[in-house]
C-alpha cells in the first residue's frame, strides 16, 4: 500500500469566463489582515460584480463576464537597471500599481521621472528588502552577481483593497498565460473584472473605478 506523504499543494482554477476556484489554501486574508472563512474548496470573484465579494455570488453570468486575454505580449519585456551593487530588474507588463516601491523607496523608484529606477539610491540590502514585497513579481533583483533567491513566503491570498488578489508562496495557478521569466511564488490576480492580462492584475482596477469597501 502505497504511503505517499508528499503534501498538496494549493491551487487555483480557472474556471471559463467565471470565478477562481481555490482548493486547500488555508490563508485568505483581506487588506487589514484578518483572516476570512477558508474552506478546503471555494470561489473568488473575478468578474468585480459579486455582491458578496470577495466570494462568488455567480454575477458573472447575469453581466456575461469574459475572462479573455487582450495584453499585447510584446510589451513582456525586462528591463534591467544596473547599480554598483545590486541590478534591478523590472517589468512592467506585470504591475499592479500597488505603488509600494515608489511610496516606501522614492530615493530609488522615482515616480515620474527617467529613468525611473536608480539601483544606487539606497543600500543594497534596503532595496532587495522592497523588492521582494512587490506584490505583482513586477519587480526582481541580481544581488552581488547572485540572482535573487529569497525563501518561499508562505502559501496565501491576500484580498487588497479595492484591488488584485496577491498570491504568495508555493500555489499552483491552473490555467492563463504567464508572462515570461515571471516570478511563480508572487503574482497578482485581477478582481475587477477589467485587466486586459486576465487572469492577471494590470492596474485597470484604478481607472474602472473599483470598490470593496468591505476587504
Amino acid at each position: 500500500m502505497s504511503n505517499d506523504s508528499t503534501p498538496i499543494l494549493p491551487s487555483i482554477r480557472l474556471l471559463p469566463n467565471g470565478p477562481l476556484v481555490v482548493k486547500q489554501l488555508k490563508r485568505l486574508t483581506n487588506s487589514r489582515g484578518d483572516p476570512l472563512e477558508s474552506k478546503e474548496s471555494f470561489t473568488l470573484c473575478r468578474c468585480g460584480a459579486s455582491a458578496n465579494k470577495p466570494f462568488c455570488d455567480g454575477s458573472h453570468r447575469k453581466i456575461g463576464f469574459s475572462d479573455q486575454n487582450s495584453a499585447e505580449r510584446s510589451k513582456d519585456v525586462w528591463d534591467t537597471y544596473a547599480g554598483k551593487e545590486i541590478s534591478i530588474h523590472d517589468n512592467r507588463f506585470l504591475c499592479s500599481h500597488a505603488a509600494i516601491c515608489t511610496d516606501r523607496l522614492k530615493s530609488v523608484f522615482k515616480l515620474g521621472e527617467e529613468p525611473w529606477i536608480d539601483p544606487d539610491g539606497d543600500t543594497a540590502g534596503a532595496i532587495a528588502e522592497l523588492v521582494r514585497q512587490c506584490p505583482s513579481g513586477a519587480l526582481s533583483y541580481t544581488f552581488q552577481s547572485l540572482p535573487q533567491d529569497d525563501e518561499a513566503p508562505e502559501p496565501g491570498i491576500t484580498v487588497s483593497k479595492n484591488g488584485p488578489y496577491f498570491v504568495t508562496g508555493e500555489v499552483s495557478l491552473e490555467g492563463g498565460q504567464w508572462s515570461k521569466d515571471a516570478d511563480r511564488r508572487r503574482f497578482a490576480l485581477c478582481r475587477c473584472g477589467a485587466s486586459a492580462n486576465k487572469p492577471f492584475c494590470d492596474g485597470s482596477h484604478w481607472e474602472a473605478g473599483f470598490s470593496d469597501e468591505k476587504n
